[in-house]
């Protein structure tokens, strides 16, 4: 029997819609708390990695690895835009490059370029004349395109051009208040020729040799050109709701923009230490309206000299938003649990789940369990409401199990168990993208992050089967992290993401060291709201290969329209072995990944099932 249930696993593991009940961590690990130091700008040194890269594919849904980086920290919280789909189907892509650990001094914007029929060569260089990191990539002007990255000793550097994908950067600097650096940037552009620049950053923190501005151990600051970034009109402007009165100070990465619509430009900041709160503008960042999303039940938390605290559910401050045709404000949250004993300040690695909020809905208050995804008394979040994701039990064994079950088996991003995600509206769906520890995965000591993929057609009301992206075998040895999402869409969604061979990351925890990895380009194909009937599935249904097979063998099914299918599976006496719950499937070519190590030898027959069609086709095991 042990035999023929690990076949099952392998069988569901690459399209299954996961539906089922939902499944928990133990109290031991949810409850096990680590010190989490402050986010560190330059990389900690650790060896050089000999291990080999597990080469991708584009099996499952397409992806093409566009950027390859060895500085493999692309955030300390949540995302910059770095992927933009352009109106005639081009894209642009950006990501933290650097190959020289453990200095990097090379390190800068990677950049590529899709032009509409092949993406440019995997770029060697940055793309700026000095060090810089953490960049955002936005349209400019008619045709061209901007990067707004930091360079860790003046200010926010401006790189730009007239035509995208071609052509020489001219180079700018947005310098920071007198007397004051900043780090850690986020810009975006609006108007209808993309000629208004957006950026916020952070000044320099007491805990990066900074000196506080305005009151503010690191303060956000806010400014606007409507120029493309020649002049600035506001320019490093403390926006009201954001200052002294009302905040110790911010850190690095915990900020985000929402795609601009019109004159609508929203932003959302906030993490442990800090409510998590939207700005929002409808005159185009001229003015700003806040309004609270979750009061952190520590005002004021001074992180240089942390005070006593309880043990309180809190954001991790990884966050995304978007903005729908009735201007409503869309947001999602990764959700931690944080702790102060006076002396240090922990974070809880196994606390697991994204939340969800709007305009319509109320704030979360500033009880210790206001945002416990555990059911604890003075919860406010509601399952398929406002929690939204979370780890998924991938072998639907009731419970979430991941190697070793141990505390100190974990990559470390000081993020939840379920967190980086990022959002996209198209019309009135919502698509939730992030990146989950993911179980039977894993390299031995170690599980790997997947991205998960959910979704709403009916503007975040209620919420569909969550779906593996990298569920396929090609994934099988691959960390999946940081994943940043096109804002628009056409008939699909695209993603970046970064692939790494080894759980967590060296630059900021030094979990394993340095290797080469990926930055990928995926490509999902939307999902319609209708399930149809789908025709001649005898055709659409290949032969599984390699046929015969001892290790694994792959069926693609190929539907041009959204579908649900089921799955049987019968041994050589024509009896069933094993049949699936419903699964999703998308537009395109889906995979299923057989793995036939644990059968006997023999011939099996695997039927596929959608509405009243079937077809049957038999598999030899050798």
């Amino acid at each position: 029997m042990k035999k023929i249930l690990t076949f099952f696993f392998a069988l569901t593991l690459v399209i299954a819609g996961f539906s089922q009940k939902r499944a928990v961590l133990s109290d031991n690990l949810r409850n096990y708390g680590v010190i989490k130091p402050l986010p560190g700008n330059e990389p900690a040194t650790v060896a050089q990695n000999s291990y080999p890269i597990i080469k991708a594919g584009d099996d499952f849904y397409d992806e093409i690895q566009v950027g390859t980086t060895r500085f493999d920290d692309q955030s300390n919280a949540s995302m910059q835009n770095r992927l933009y789909l352009y109106e005639d189907g081009t894209i642009g892509a950006a990501w933290i490059f650097g190959l020289g650990e453990t200095a990097f001094t090379d390190r800068g914007t990677g950049y590529n370029y899709f032009d509409g029929t092949a993406w440019g060569a995997i770029p060697g260089i940055r793309i700026e004349d000095e060090k810089t990191g953490w960049p955002s990539y936005s349209p400019l002007g008619e045709e061209g395109e901007i990067v707004i990255s930091h360079t860790g000793a003046t200010g926010m550097k401006i790189a730009k051009r007239a035509q995208k994908g071609t052509g020489d950067w001219n180079y700018s600097l947005l310098e920071g208040p007198d007397g004051h650096h900043m780090l850690w940037g986020r810009s975006i552009t609006s108007g209808v020729d993309h000629n208004r620049v957006h950026v916020l950053a952070l000044t320099l923190p007491l805990s990066h040799a900074g000196t506080p501005y305005a009151g503010l151990d690191g303060a956000l600051v806010y400014s606007r050109s409507t120029d493309g970034g020649d002049t600035w009109e506001i320019e490093n402007q403390i926006l009201d709701g954001m200052t002294a009165n009302e905040y110790y100070g911010f850190s690095s990465d915990i900020y985000a923009f929402a795609e601009p619509k019109n004159d609508v430009i929203a932003f959302t900041v906030g993490e442990s230490w800090t409510d998590l709160f939207l700005m929002k503008s409808i005159d185009g960042g001229q003015t700003f309206e806040k309004t609270m999303i979750w009061e952190n039940p520590y005002p004021f938390f001074n992180t240089q000299a942390p005070a006593a605290t309880d043990t309180f559910y809190c954001i991790d401050g990884a966050h995304s938003l978007v903005i729908d045709d009735d201007n409503k404000v869309h947001v999602v949250f990764g959700i931690n649990r944080s702790l102060s004993d006076g002396t240090n300040m922990y974070w809880f690695p196994f606390v697991d789940g994204i939340g969800y909020w709007n305009e319509d809905m109320p704030a979360f208050s500033n009880d210790v369990n206001a945002l416990s995804p555990y059911g604890d008394p003075g919860s406010e979040l509601v399952e398929d409401y406002n929690l939204i994701a979370w780890t998924q039990d991938v072998d639907g064994d009731g419970q979430i199990t991941f190697v070793g079950n141990g505390t100190e088996n974990i990559g470390t991003y000081y993020l939840g168990l379920s967190s980086m995600p990022q959002l996209v509206i198209n019309s009135n769906d919502l698509y939730l993208i992030f990146s989950s520890t993911t179980e039977t995965y894993d390299n031995g000591t170690a599980n790997y992050r997947h991205l998960w993929e959910r979704y709403s057609t009916d503007g975040g009301t209620t919420w569909d089967d969550f779906t593996d992206l990298t569920s396929d075998l090609i994934h099988i040895f691959d960390e999946c992290v940081y994943p940043s999402c096109a804002s628009n869409t056409d008939e699909n969604l695209y993603l970046l993401y970064q692939q790494d061979n080894e759980p967590g990351n060296a630059v900021w925890g030094a979990q394993h060291p340095y290797g080469d990895n990926k930055i990928v380009m995926m490509t999902v194909p939307i999902l319609g709201t209708d399930i149809k009937k789908t025709s001649d599935l005898e055709n659409n249904v290949s032969q599984n290969y390699p046929n015969p097979f001892d290790k694994y063998t792959e069926v693609n099914i190929i539907f041009t329209e959204s579908c649900t299918i089921s799955i049987e599976v019968s041994n050589g006496l024509g009896q069933k072995i094993w049949e699936s719950k419903s699964l999703s499937c998308r537009p395109g070519k889906n995979t299923i990944t057989i793995d036939g190590a644990g059968l006997f030898p023999g011939v099996y027959f695997y039927t596929v099932r959608t509405g009243d069609d079937a077809v049957t086709k038999k598999m030899t095991v050798k």
